[in-house]
């Protein structure tokens, strides 16, 4: 099956071992991936913003660079809300966009969701020796109804723990523009859930969203806590022989 892999613009310039991450665990799975090298933003950040017309340029823009793909997988459950859920309400009053939309957003997949509903597996051949919790970000539980398919996939790595994580359903207090705007209730939410992660006991707190991740992550450097935070694409992709 040939896949194309949209990163998105935070995996891109700030968390790119997600994106080969997921490339490598892909193509381990036996699938050829491509990259479309023209793709830039789905938009999200225009939208939390409330520039709909900026993200609408952005929605014509990625039909157009994924026009060709048989199947599009991002390691990102927000972005992947954007396309599914938004883009065809971007998409109203203009024929020619809502054509394209309908065309191209149901070749779209989050990562686990690809991998558990699409391939049908949830042993992808990873190995990861650790004690992991698992963050469901907003978008990804509320949104995409991930429901429990990452936990499915952690719990076949081989050599992982996997430990719960109190009031996992809350939000970390990222939600994009919000973080900036309102940092004093962001920051509150996101001390509670590095707490929660602390309390866990896990060495590893995953997320299918790095947004989220560099949020809690960067509380728990602050906090100079022994919890790391690690894009789940990262736990699937590692093999044994790999250190951590």
């Amino acid at each position: 099956m040939r896949v194309s892999l949209f990163v998105t613009c935070v995996n891109d310039t700030v968390f790119p071992d997600a994106g080969r991450a997921t490339v490598t665990l892909l193509e381990r799975l036996g699938h050829t991936v491509d990259f479309p090298v023209a793709q830039t933003c789905c938009g999200q950040m225009h939208l939390n913003s409330g520039f709909p017309d900026d993200a609408r340029a952005l929605a014509r823009k990625f039909v157009a660079d994924f026009a060709d793909a048989e199947r599009i997988v991002t390691p990102s459950g927000s972005c992947a809300t954007v396309l599914r859920k938004h883009y065809p309400e971007l998409a109203e009053g203009d024929p020619a966009l809502a054509r394209e939309v309908a065309r191209l957003t149901p070749r779209v997949y989050e990562l686990t969701e690809f991998l558990v509903d699409v391939l049908g597996r949830t042993d992808v051949g990873a190995y990861f020796p650790h004690k992991v919790a698992y963050h469901p970000s907003c978008h990804s539980k509320r949104m995409l109804l991930l429901g429990d398919r990452p936990e499915q996939l952690l719990k076949a790595v081989r050599g992982l723990e996997y430990v719960e994580l109190l009031d996992a359903q809350e939000c970390c207090g990222f939600g994009g523009t919000f973080s900036v705007k309102n940092r004093a209730v962001s920051a509150s939410m996101a001390a509670t859930k590095a707490r929660n992660a602390v309390a866990s006991g896990a060495e590893f707190l995953c997320g299918a969203d790095n947004s989220c991740l560099l949020n809690i992550g960067g509380t728990l450097h602050k906090q100079g806590a022994p919890v790391r935070t690690l894009h789940i694409a990262e736990i699937l992709a590692a093999t044994e022989g790999e250190a951590r």
